[in-house]
C-alpha cells in the first residue's frame, strides 16, 4: 500500500479528528501537570500568606490592568492603602508576585540583588536577545567582576572629561533651532522630544565610544531609524499577547513581533558599530596611538557602553528633558524663569562639571524632581534565589489575620519593588507628592518620610544596591548640561497652554503625546529668550 505524503502540503493528511484525539489530551495533560506542579509548590512554599486584589483574568491575572493603567504607581498606592505595605498580585495561569511598598523592605531587597534576588526568566531572555550575556544579563560574581572592570569608564574624572561633548551637542542643536526661528516669525512649533532623542544619541555615541551617529544632522542611518521606530505603535494582537503572557511563558519573547524585530535590528546594528570600533582600535594600537581612556573601555566596556546607550538615550536624559518640558517647566513658567535666573550668571561660558554637580541648587532640584516623577523604569521584579526573611518598618496583616513585622520568602517567589509608587506616594512625599515642586529638595523637611527610602537621594529611579545604575553620573551630567543651554536660550510653552493634557503614547517604548492627537508628539511653542 502506497502511503506517500505530499512534501509540499504535509498537513493536509491531518484530520480534525486527529487534532481532537491527540491535541486535546495533550492540552489536558499539560494543564493537569501545571496544576500538580502548583499544588506541590504550595505544599513546600513557606512564604507568608498575604491579602491582595482578586484576579480578573485566568490568562493575564491583573498584569494587563497594571500595564494599561495611565499611572501604575497610583494603582499600587490604592492597593497599599487597602492591603498594607505588602500584598499579593495575581498573574496569569495561577502565578502571582508579592509587591513590597515599605522603605526598609525595599532596602533589604535591593541590597541582595544579583545573589539573593535575581532577574526573572523573561528579563533574562529579553536582555540576552538584545545585548547578549553582558553586564545587564549577569548575576552574582560575574556581575560584580564586570561592573568593577567598567567602573573607571563612569568615574567622576571620566565624566568631567566628557562634559564638553554634551555642550557641543547642545550648541549644535541650538544652531539648528536658531535657523528654524529665523526662517519664521521668531516662534516655532518644535517637537522637543524628537530633538532630545537625537541630541542624546549623538552625545552618548561620541562620549561613550567615539562614534557620531549624526542624528542632529538628519543623517539617515540604521541606528537612528531603529530608535525613531520605537515611537511607533505596536498594538497588534500578537505583540500584546506576548507582552502580557511573557511572565508566564518567557520563551514567547523569541516570537517575531514588531517589537522583537526592531530590537534584533538594533542589536545587529550595534554589532556592526562594535566591529568598526574594534578594527579602529586595533589600527591605533598597531600605530601606538591607543589612549588610556580607550584601553580602559576595551571590548567588554564597549558592550556595556552599547547597553548603556539604549538606557541613556531612550530611558534617561532624553526622557527626563522631554518630561521636564512637557509636564513640568512648561506648565509652570515661573519655575522655568527661576531656573533661568540661576543660570544667567553664565554669560559667554558654561557651567563646569563641578558646578553642574554641586553649585547650582535649583538646577539640581529640578533634575531631582524630574527623576522622582518620571522614572524610566516603573518597577523592579526579581525572583528569590534562596529562602529569605524581609524586614518591614510598618506592620503587615497576613491573610491568616496575624500581624507580623517580617515577611518569610521561599526560594522561587517573585518580588516586585514599585519604583513609581515609592517615588510619588503621599505617605512618603506628602499631599503634593505627585506634583512638580523642585522646592521640596531645597527645604529641610521637604521630603518628609521619603528620607527613609534608601537609594540615590531617597529615590529609586537609579535602582539601588549592586545593580544601582552605573551611568547615573553620566546621565545626570548630560541632562543638566543640555537643560542649562536650552533654558538660557529659549522659552517653552505647551501648544494649548498649561492646561494641555499629556498622556502616554502606547508604543514599543512609552512616550508622551498630546491627548486626542495621533502619534508620539508634543510640539512645543519655542521662542528665544529676550
Amino acid at each position: 500500500m502506497n502511503t506517500t505524503i505530499s512534501a509540499t502540503r504535509p498537513f493536509e493528511t491531518i484530520s480534525p479528528r486527529w487534532l481532537t484525539d491527540v491535541g486535546l489530551p495533550f492540552v489536558l495533560a499539560w494543564l493537569l501537570f501545571s496544576v500538580w506542579r502548583k499544588v506541590q509548590s504550595l505544599r513546600s512554599d513557606k512564604t507568608t500568606r498575604l491579602n491582595g486584589p482578586a484576579s480578573t483574568s485566568l490568562l493575564f491575572g491583573l498584569y494587563r490592568h497594571i500595564n494599561e493603567a495611565e499611572d501604575p504607581g497610583a494603582v499600587y498606592e490604592e492597593w497599599a492603602l487597602q492591603y498594607g505595605p505588602a500584598f499579593r498580585v495575581p498573574g496569569g495561569f495561577g502565578s502571582s508576585r508579592i509587591v513590597i511598598c515599605d522603605p526598609r523592605a525595599n532596602a533589604h531587597f535591593y541590597s541582595k540583588e544579583t545573589f539573593g534576588y535575581i532577574q526573572t526568566k523573561l528579563a533574562r531572555v529579553f536582555i540576552e536577545n538584545l545585548f547578549g550575556r553582558g553586564l545587564l544579563w549577569a548575576e552574582g560574581d560575574s556581575h560584580r567582576r564586570q561592573r568593577k572592570a567598567l567602573s573607571p569608564a563612569f568615574s567622576n574624572a571620566a565624566i568631567r572629561r566628557l562634559t564638553p561633548i554634551f555642550y557641543d551637542a547642545a550648541y549644535k542643536m541650538r544652531a539648528i533651532w536658531d535657523a528654524m526661528l529665523d526662517a519664521g516669525s521668531g516662534e516655532a512649533s518644535i517637537d522637543v522630544q524628537i530633538w532630545m532623542n537625537h541630541i542624546s544619541l549623538d552625545s552618548v555615541g561620541v562620549a561613550g565610544f567615539g562614534h557620531d551617529f549624526d542624528a542632529l544632522d538628519g543623517e539617515d542611518s540604521a541606528i537612528v531609524d531603529v530608535f525613531e521606530s520605537f515611537g511607533s505603535d505596536d498594538t497588534s494582537l500578537l505583540s500584546r499577547f506576548v507582552f502580557l503572557m511573557g511572565p508566564v511563558f518567557p520563551t514567547l519573547q523569541n516570537l517575531p513581533t514588531k517589537k522583537n524585530r526592531m530590537l534584533r535590528r538594533l542589536r545587529y546594528t550595534m554589532r556592526d558599530i562594535a566591529d568598526e570600533l574594534l578594527a579602529r582600535n586595533r589600527r591605533e594600537k598597531e600605530g601606538k596611538q591607543m589612549s588610556e581612556e580607550k584601553s580602559v573601555i576595551g571590548l567588554l566596556a564597549f558592550i556595556a557602553v552599547a547597553e548603556c546607550l539604549i538606557i541613556a538615550d531612550e530611558r534617561a536624559p532624553a526622557s527626563r528633558i522631554r518630561n521636564d518640558f512637557h509636564q513640568s517647566d512648561a506648565r509652570k513658567p515661573e519655575k522655568q524663569q527661576k531656573l533661568r535666573d540661576e543660570l544667567f550668571q553664565f554669560i559667554g561660558n558654561d557651567p563646569t562639571f563641578d558646578q553642574l554637580s554641586a553649585s547650582l541648587p535649583y538646577l539640581d532640584a529640578v533634575a531631582q524632581e524630574v527623576l522622582r516623577l518620571h522614572p524610566p523604569v516603573r518597577e523592579t521584579t526579581r525572583v528569590a534565589a534562596e529562602d529569605d526573611v524581609i524586614p518591614f518598618s510598618s506592620p503587615i496583616l497576613t491573610a491568616n489575620g496575624d500581624v507580623v513585622s517580617n515577611l518569610v520568602i521561599s526560594k522561587g517567589t517573585t518580588i516586585t519593588s514599585p519604583i513609581t509608587y515609592m517615588n510619588r506616594a503621599e505617605v512618603f512625599w506628602g499631599p503634593n507628592g505627585k506634583e512638580f515642586e523642585p522646592e521640596r529638595w531645597l527645604e529641610t523637611d521637604g521630603c518628609s518620610r521619603a528620607k527613609e527610602i534608601q537609594g540615590y537621594r531617597h529615590i529609586l529611579t537609579f535602582s539601588d544596591g549592586p545593580r544601582i545604575c552605573l551611568g547615573k553620573s553620566f546621565a545626570l551630567t548630560e541632562f543638566k548640561a543640555v537643560l542649562s543651554v536650552l533654558v538660557r536660550n529659549y522659552t517653552f510653552r505647551l501648544p494649548d497652554g498649561p492646561d494641555t493634557k499629556i498622556e502616554n503614547h502606547r508604543s514599543i517604548l512609552p512616550r508622551p503625546k498630546v491627548a486626542g492627537k495621533k502619534g508620539a508628539q508634543v510640539p512645543m511653542k519655542v521662542k528665544r529668550v529676550e
